[in-house]
């Protein structure tokens, strides 16, 4: 099975396992938001996966190794255990949010939610297609090169920026204000990543350190 196959089988997976995050805490299937949240995760993630898989297959190969297991540095197999409960429980209580009718978000909220999560998607898969190295761990490879063009001229960091995002998208999109809470400690550790991925970056890729003095805000222009 080449690796688009198996990159393309594992969104459906994951899909799947999505679905249930959200139908049973909302104790609803007539739940338009969640099925427009899926739709748009569906289109925004399998179609551009296909075409990375066609392309570039190192890279979507590089992307798939992915999780706590995968990371080799002792801090980030606790930032992305500390990640993933982040975004579960966003999208549980977020779920939740609609079944107890807490927040109530106009439709077109919800539809601009969809839009960030398509966008911050959509970033995150530009960033592979511009850098072959993007891995979903914190790595420094064997021959790999830095990366300075594209959309990493603006932020040292684009691949985050997309989470982020996204972040803020998936709350709205499923129909809760309350569920935007969970962005904050999700956030806190995406920088906490960064500042670690810094440190290895710095000390192991060649001309990152000079990078950082061209490119000077990791995450938000202007700001950090």
């Amino acid at each position: 099975m080449n690796t688009g196959v198996r990159a393309t089988a594992s969104s459906v997976f994951g899909l799947a396992v999505l679905g249930l995050l959200l139908f049973l805490p909302a104790g609803t299937l007539n739940y338009w938001q969640a099925w427009a949240f899926i739709a748009t995760t569906l289109v925004a993630t399998i179609l551009p996966t296909v075409y990375i898989g066609r392309t570039n297959p190192a890279a979507l190969e590089r992307r798939m190794h992915a999780g706590p297991k995968a990371e080799t540095r002792v801090v980030q197999k606790v930032v992305m255990v500390s990640a993933f409960t982040a975004l579960i429980a966003m999208l549980v209580f977020s779920a939740y949010d609609h079944r107890m009718n807490w927040s109530s978000v106009p439709g077109w909220v919800s539809v601009f939610g969809d839009a960030l999560v398509a966008i911050g998607l959509g970033i995150a898969m530009l960033v592979i297609v511009q850098n072959a190295y993007a891995a979903a761990t914190v790595t420094v490879e064997s021959g790999q090169t830095l990366v300075s063009s594209g959309v990493y001229k603006y932020v040292r960091h684009p691949m985050y920026v997309g989470n982020f995002i996204m972040m803020i998208g998936i709350p709205l999109s499923l129909g809760s204000y309350w569920g935007l809470l969970f962005v904050i400690p999700g956030q806190a550790v995406i920088v906490f990543r960064i500042l670690d991925e810094e440190k290895l970056l710095t000390e192991q890729l060649p001309g990152y350190r000079e990078y950082t003095q061209h490119v000077r805000y990791r995450l938000l222009p202007y700001v950090w």
